[in-house]
Protein backbone atom coordinates (compact mmCIF):
# COMPACT_ATOMS: atom_id res chain seq x y z
CA UNK A 1 0.00 0.00 0.00
CA UNK A 2 1.34 3.44 -0.93
CA UNK A 3 0.89 6.64 1.06
CA UNK A 4 -1.58 7.79 -1.59
CA UNK A 5 -3.80 4.74 -0.99
CA UNK A 6 -6.64 5.99 1.20
CA UNK A 7 -7.33 4.42 4.54
CA UNK A 8 -10.90 4.63 5.79
CA UNK A 9 -12.28 5.00 9.29
CA UNK A 10 -16.07 4.95 9.47
CA UNK A 11 -17.88 6.11 12.61
CA UNK A 12 -21.47 5.60 13.66
CA UNK A 13 -22.51 9.24 13.31
CA UNK A 14 -21.09 12.71 12.79
CA UNK A 15 -20.85 13.47 16.51
CA UNK A 16 -18.77 10.39 17.22
CA UNK A 17 -16.70 11.11 14.13
CA UNK A 18 -15.86 14.61 15.39
CA UNK A 19 -14.95 13.33 18.85
CA UNK A 20 -12.77 10.53 17.51
CA UNK A 21 -11.07 12.82 14.99
CA UNK A 22 -10.36 15.30 17.78
CA UNK A 23 -8.74 12.59 19.91
CA UNK A 24 -6.74 11.39 16.92
CA UNK A 25 -5.52 14.90 16.09
CA UNK A 26 -4.54 15.68 19.69
CA UNK A 27 -2.49 12.47 19.77
CA UNK A 28 -0.84 13.29 16.46
CA UNK A 29 0.12 16.79 17.60
CA UNK A 30 1.52 15.52 20.90
CA UNK A 31 3.54 12.84 19.11
CA UNK A 32 4.97 15.37 16.65
CA UNK A 33 5.92 17.75 19.44
CA UNK A 34 7.61 14.92 21.32
CA UNK A 35 9.58 13.98 18.23
CA UNK A 36 10.54 17.41 16.89
CA UNK A 37 9.57 19.98 19.48
CA UNK A 38 6.90 21.57 17.32
CA UNK A 39 3.92 20.55 15.22
CA UNK A 40 2.07 22.06 12.28
CA UNK A 41 -1.54 21.56 11.26
CA UNK A 42 -3.55 22.92 8.34
CA UNK A 43 -7.14 23.65 9.33
CA UNK A 44 -10.28 23.38 7.26
CA UNK A 45 -13.55 25.20 7.60
CA UNK A 46 -17.06 23.98 7.01
CA UNK A 47 -19.33 22.03 9.28
CA UNK A 48 -17.00 19.06 9.78
CA UNK A 49 -13.87 21.13 10.29
CA UNK A 50 -15.63 23.32 12.83
CA UNK A 51 -17.16 20.31 14.59
CA UNK A 52 -13.67 18.84 14.97
CA UNK A 53 -12.38 22.05 16.55
CA UNK A 54 -15.37 22.22 18.89
CA UNK A 55 -14.69 18.63 19.96
CA UNK A 56 -11.07 19.50 20.74
CA UNK A 57 -12.26 22.46 22.80
CA UNK A 58 -14.53 20.16 24.80
CA UNK A 59 -11.89 17.47 25.34
CA UNK A 60 -9.91 17.35 28.61
CA UNK A 61 -7.05 15.87 26.55
CA UNK A 62 -6.52 19.23 24.83
CA UNK A 63 -4.27 20.20 27.75
CA UNK A 64 -1.75 17.59 26.57
CA UNK A 65 -0.92 19.86 23.62
CA UNK A 66 1.75 22.51 24.00
CA UNK A 67 -0.27 25.15 22.19
CA UNK A 68 2.61 27.60 22.16
CA UNK A 69 4.61 25.22 19.95
CA UNK A 70 1.90 24.61 17.34
CA UNK A 71 1.80 26.25 13.92
CA UNK A 72 -1.64 26.61 12.39
CA UNK A 73 -2.29 27.22 8.70
CA UNK A 74 -5.39 27.15 6.51
CA UNK A 75 -6.10 25.17 3.37
CA UNK A 76 -8.34 27.86 1.96
CA UNK A 77 -10.19 31.00 2.89
CA UNK A 78 -13.07 33.10 1.67
CA UNK A 79 -11.62 36.35 0.30
CA UNK A 80 -13.85 38.65 2.31
CA UNK A 81 -13.12 41.32 4.96
CA UNK A 82 -11.35 40.12 8.10
CA UNK A 83 -14.43 40.62 10.29
CA UNK A 84 -16.79 38.77 7.94
CA UNK A 85 -18.47 35.85 9.73
CA UNK A 86 -17.90 33.66 6.65
CA UNK A 87 -14.14 33.65 7.26
CA UNK A 88 -12.83 30.18 8.16
CA UNK A 89 -10.30 31.75 10.52
CA UNK A 90 -12.96 33.63 12.47
CA UNK A 91 -15.04 30.49 12.84
CA UNK A 92 -11.98 28.56 14.01
CA UNK A 93 -11.26 31.21 16.63
CA UNK A 94 -14.82 30.99 17.91
CA UNK A 95 -14.78 27.20 18.12
CA UNK A 96 -11.31 26.69 19.64
CA UNK A 97 -8.44 29.05 18.97
CA UNK A 98 -9.51 31.84 21.32
CA UNK A 99 -9.77 29.29 24.16
CA UNK A 100 -6.21 27.95 24.01
CA UNK A 101 -2.82 29.66 24.62
CA UNK A 102 -1.53 29.83 21.05
CA UNK A 103 1.48 31.89 20.01
CA UNK A 104 -0.07 34.59 17.76
CA UNK A 105 3.03 34.51 15.55
CA UNK A 106 2.31 30.85 14.78
CA UNK A 107 -1.29 31.39 13.68
CA UNK A 108 -1.04 31.95 9.94
CA UNK A 109 -4.35 33.28 8.67
CA UNK A 110 -4.81 33.76 4.95
CA UNK A 111 -5.14 37.40 3.86
CA UNK A 112 -8.51 39.14 3.88
CA UNK A 113 -9.95 41.38 1.19
CA UNK A 114 -9.45 44.45 3.38
CA UNK A 115 -5.79 43.61 4.06
CA UNK A 116 -2.65 45.17 2.62
CA UNK A 117 -3.35 43.72 -0.84
CA UNK A 118 -6.87 45.08 -0.99
CA UNK A 119 -9.06 43.28 -3.49
CA UNK A 120 -6.11 41.77 -5.40
CA UNK A 121 -6.64 38.10 -4.62
CA UNK A 122 -3.62 36.99 -6.66
CA UNK A 123 -1.35 39.28 -4.62
CA UNK A 124 -2.92 37.94 -1.42
CA UNK A 125 -2.25 34.38 -2.57
CA UNK A 126 1.36 35.24 -3.40
CA UNK A 127 1.77 36.77 0.06
CA UNK A 128 0.60 33.56 1.72
CA UNK A 129 2.90 31.53 -0.50
CA UNK A 130 5.81 33.67 0.71
CA UNK A 131 4.80 33.04 4.32
CA UNK A 132 4.75 29.31 3.68
CA UNK A 133 8.15 29.46 1.99
CA UNK A 134 9.68 31.28 4.96
CA UNK A 135 8.45 28.53 7.29
CA UNK A 136 9.71 25.69 5.09
CA UNK A 137 12.85 23.80 5.99
CA UNK A 138 15.72 23.09 3.58
CA UNK A 139 14.42 19.61 2.81
CA UNK A 140 10.76 20.53 2.46
CA UNK A 141 9.09 20.18 -0.91
CA UNK A 142 8.04 23.11 -3.07
CA UNK A 143 8.89 25.66 -0.42
CA UNK A 144 6.04 24.43 1.77
CA UNK A 145 6.42 23.17 5.34
CA UNK A 146 5.96 19.43 5.82
CA UNK A 147 2.69 19.79 7.70
CA UNK A 148 2.08 17.05 10.24
CA UNK A 149 -1.62 16.93 9.44
CA UNK A 150 -3.54 18.73 6.71
CA UNK A 151 -7.29 18.65 7.21
CA UNK A 152 -9.74 18.87 4.32
CA UNK A 153 -13.48 18.85 4.19
CA UNK A 154 -15.00 17.14 1.16
CA UNK A 155 -17.77 19.01 -0.64
CA UNK A 156 -20.82 17.36 -2.22
CA UNK A 157 -19.19 18.05 -5.59
CA UNK A 158 -15.89 16.46 -4.39
CA UNK A 159 -14.14 19.83 -3.98
CA UNK A 160 -11.43 20.18 -1.35
CA UNK A 161 -10.05 23.49 -0.07
CA UNK A 162 -11.26 25.83 -2.85
CA UNK A 163 -10.32 23.47 -5.66
CA UNK A 164 -13.46 22.68 -7.62
CA UNK A 165 -14.08 20.05 -10.32
CA UNK A 166 -12.96 21.17 -13.79
CA UNK A 167 -11.94 24.57 -12.34
CA UNK A 168 -8.58 26.09 -13.34
CA UNK A 169 -7.13 25.77 -9.84
CA UNK A 170 -7.18 21.98 -10.01
CA UNK A 171 -4.78 22.14 -12.96
CA UNK A 172 -2.17 24.26 -11.15
CA UNK A 173 1.17 22.49 -10.82
CA UNK A 174 3.68 25.28 -10.10
CA UNK A 175 2.15 27.60 -7.52
CA UNK A 176 1.51 26.56 -3.92
CA UNK A 177 -1.26 29.11 -3.27
CA UNK A 178 -3.70 30.55 -5.78
CA UNK A 179 -6.39 33.16 -6.00
CA UNK A 180 -9.69 31.60 -7.02
CA UNK A 181 -12.25 33.59 -8.98
CA UNK A 182 -15.67 32.44 -10.06
CA UNK A 183 -15.95 29.62 -7.52
CA UNK A 184 -19.24 27.76 -7.99
CA UNK A 185 -19.85 27.98 -4.25
CA UNK A 186 -20.25 31.46 -2.74
CA UNK A 187 -18.38 33.60 -2.09
CA UNK A 188 -16.87 33.36 -5.57
CA UNK A 189 -13.45 34.80 -4.69
CA UNK A 190 -11.16 32.74 -2.48
CA UNK A 191 -7.56 31.88 -1.60
CA UNK A 192 -6.54 28.23 -1.69
CA UNK A 193 -3.63 25.87 -1.39
CA UNK A 194 -3.02 23.88 -4.57
CA UNK A 195 -2.85 20.11 -4.86
CA UNK A 196 1.00 20.12 -4.95
CA UNK A 197 1.03 22.07 -1.66
CA UNK A 198 -1.52 19.70 -0.13
CA UNK A 199 0.59 16.70 -1.13
CA UNK A 200 3.59 18.14 0.72
CA UNK A 201 1.89 17.25 4.03
CA UNK A 202 3.00 14.19 5.96
CA UNK A 203 -0.63 13.21 6.50
CA UNK A 204 -3.79 14.36 4.75
CA UNK A 205 -7.09 13.73 6.53
CA UNK A 206 -10.34 14.12 4.58
CA UNK A 207 -13.53 14.64 6.57
CA UNK A 208 -17.02 13.85 5.33
CA UNK A 209 -20.25 13.31 7.22
CA UNK A 210 -23.86 13.13 6.13
CA UNK A 211 -25.74 11.43 3.33
CA UNK A 212 -25.28 14.49 1.11
CA UNK A 213 -21.57 13.59 0.96
CA UNK A 214 -22.05 9.90 0.10
CA UNK A 215 -21.97 10.38 -3.66
CA UNK A 216 -18.87 12.57 -3.49
CA UNK A 217 -17.02 10.09 -1.25
CA UNK A 218 -17.85 7.13 -3.49
CA UNK A 219 -16.84 9.05 -6.61
CA UNK A 220 -13.55 10.32 -5.18
CA UNK A 221 -12.57 6.86 -3.95
CA UNK A 222 -13.39 5.26 -7.30
CA UNK A 223 -10.33 6.88 -8.86
CA UNK A 224 -11.83 9.19 -11.50
CA UNK A 225 -8.90 11.62 -11.47
CA UNK A 226 -8.44 14.94 -9.70
CA UNK A 227 -9.84 17.08 -12.52
CA UNK A 228 -13.24 15.46 -12.19
CA UNK A 229 -12.99 14.84 -8.43
CA UNK A 230 -10.37 17.05 -6.71
CA UNK A 231 -10.65 15.03 -3.49
CA UNK A 232 -9.12 12.06 -5.28
CA UNK A 233 -5.96 14.11 -5.84
CA UNK A 234 -5.53 15.03 -2.17
CA UNK A 235 -3.09 12.67 -0.47
CA UNK A 236 -0.25 12.81 2.01
CA UNK A 237 3.40 11.78 1.83
CA UNK A 238 3.06 9.10 4.52
CA UNK A 239 -0.69 8.69 5.03
CA UNK A 240 -4.04 9.56 3.51
CA UNK A 241 -6.94 9.11 5.91
CA UNK A 242 -10.64 9.44 5.20
CA UNK A 243 -12.68 10.04 8.36
CA UNK A 244 -16.34 9.34 7.66
CA UNK A 245 -19.64 8.68 9.30
CA UNK A 246 -21.86 5.83 8.15
CA UNK A 247 -24.10 8.09 6.10
CA UNK A 248 -21.17 9.46 4.07
CA UNK A 249 -19.74 5.96 3.60
CA UNK A 250 -22.95 4.21 2.61
CA UNK A 251 -22.14 3.98 -1.11
CA UNK A 252 -18.61 2.61 -0.73
CA UNK A 253 -18.25 -1.14 -1.24
CA UNK A 254 -16.95 -2.44 2.11
CA UNK A 255 -14.25 -4.52 0.43
CA UNK A 256 -12.88 -1.60 -1.60
CA UNK A 257 -10.29 -0.42 0.94
CA UNK A 258 -8.82 -1.96 4.07
CA UNK A 259 -9.62 -0.29 7.37
CA UNK A 260 -7.08 2.13 8.80
CA UNK A 261 -4.94 1.06 11.71
CA UNK A 262 -5.22 3.07 14.89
Amino acid sequence: MTAATPQLVVHRDKELMAQAAAARLITRIVDAQAARGTASVVLTGGRNGNALLAAIAASPARDAVDWGRLDLWWGDERFVPAADPDRNAGQARAELLDAVPLDPARVHEMPASDGVDGSDVEAAAARYAEELAKAAGPGDRLGVPAFDVLLLGVGPDTHVASLFPEHPGVRETELTVIGVRGAPKPPPTRVSLTLPAIRAAREVWLLAAGEDKAGAVALALSGPGELQAPASGAYGRSRTLWLLDRAAAERIPPQLYPPASA
